[in-house]
């Protein structure tokens, strides 16, 4: 029996909204075409080499830019200023070396990374892999960096986002 035909969307989207998730803003870049997008599908997927995948929607400028860049970075964020996430859900703008006004500096994969983000990864795209409405990005980290080891990582629960379950009025 599959039990996914006869489970309502809101119940989907409750049991899957309980899913613990870890909220960061997604550098992209494609020559000097660069982004940031809050997202909170991440995840550590191997220890040798160390692979960390991140779920991006096929119709995100952040998809075009990580598929023709070929990397990616993860911007952790202090769990105290989860503001920023709001301002990162559409496009960025990118000009004198801010993106939406926050200052960025380009990774050794060249992906933007957040001054002042409490830690960010810097990933070259190893895996790529179509599931449907969104793409599975598998990155090799390349490099890292603390800026404050003290502080907690923003996660959902942080804010009154949500994200995940179905898409709303499309079923």
């Amino acid at each position: 029996m599959d039990y996914v035909h006869h489970m309502e969307d809101e119940l989907i989207n409750k049991v899957t909204w309980k899913i613990p998730n870890a909220l960061a803003l997604v550098g992209s870049r494609a020559g000097d075409e660069r982004n940031a997008m809050t997202t909170s599908w991440i995840t550590q997927l191997s220890q040798e080499p160390v692979l960390i995948g991140i779920g991006v929607d096929n119709a995100a400028v952040t998809h075009r830019l990580i598929s023709d860049g070929g990397s990616f970075s993860i911007n952790l964020w202090d769990a105290e200023d989860t503001r920023v996430f709001v301002k990162f859900s559409k496009p960025a703008k990118y000009e004198n070396g801010t993106l939406n006004t926050r200052p960025v500096k380009d990774a050794p994969t060249g992906a933007p990374v957040f001054d002042e983000a409490i830690a960010w990864m810097d990933c070259e795209v190893r895996h790529t892999l179509d599931l449907g409405s969104h793409t599975l990005f598998v990155g090799e980290l390349v490099a890292a960096q603390i800026n404050d080891d003290e502080k907690r990582s923003a996660s959902m629960s942080d804010t009154r986002m949500k994200y995940g379950g179905v898409r709303r009025g499309e079923h």
